[in-house]
């Protein structure tokens, strides 16, 4: 019996989907204007979060919930880890550390991994089903901005053991729909997903004074 799980978070997100893609950075990105500092930024602070969220699933995945929409082929960080030698070379893990907006996203993963696991289907899907979707044009804009081969750099993209995209997001959109939740608890993950977009946004909003000072402020001015 369906939950409609998909439908509710498709549409209860609707708003802060909105927001994320007005943010400037973002709508700098899509126009394919990104400086290589921030992209880097980025991808390191997903690094971050990504290490959290799947360590998270990892551990909960005989959870009710989590054990519905464990997809392992989904995992981002040794793709990231990929990204992370590309930029920073072999010694790349002592290099980096994640940003203040990175650090309290992580926060957030460890407290409901640890006090209410099933929170972790609502990051989880607005972060893999973004992937899927339009990441897969922001790695296009990305290998054409910044001059990268292949998957070089953003190998973060590169969702290597689903090669039909659309396909999956249909398995894990059904998938969704099977996951044993009431209404209560289907709006407590909505609202968790709603969460993931604020903590994301706040992620990309960090990179504005970056970005800014590449650009300077008429031509960011220009571009929003």
């Amino acid at each position: 019996m369906s939950n409609n799980l998909a439908i509710k978070l498709r549409s209860g997100t609707q708003q802060a989907h909105t927001d994320a893609e007005n943010v400037g950075f973002m709508k700098c990105f899509v126009q394919g204007v990104i400086d290589r500092d921030c992209f880097i930024q980025l991808l390191k602070n997903l690094y971050f979060v990504y290490s959290e969220l799947e360590a998270a699933i990892e551990k909960n995945k005989q959870h009710p919930v989590i054990s519905v929409v464990y997809f392992p082929e989904l995992k981002r960080q040794a793709s990231l880890e990929k990204d992370m030698e590309f930029y920073y070379g072999s010694q790349w893990y002592k290099r980096i550390s994640p940003s203040t907006a990175a650090q309290n996203y992580i926060a957030r993963i460890q407290e409901i991994s640890a006090h209410e696991p099933a929170l972790l289907l609502g990051h989880s899907y607005t972060r893999y089903m973004g992937d899927l979707s339009g990441g897969q044009m922001l790695q296009k804009i990305a290998q054409s901005a910044l001059k990268l081969s292949g998957y070089e750099g953003t190998s973060f993209y590169n969702f290597e053991q689903i090669p039909d995209k659309q396909a999956f997001k249909n398995k894990y959109r059904q998938a969704l729909d099977t996951v044993p939740v009431d209404d209560a608890n289907a709006d407590k993950i909505v609202a968790e997903a709603n969460h993931a977009f604020y903590l994301n946004t706040q992620i990309i909003k960090e990179l504005e004074s970056i970005l800014i000072l590449a650009l300077g402020r008429a031509t960011y001015n220009d571009l929003i």
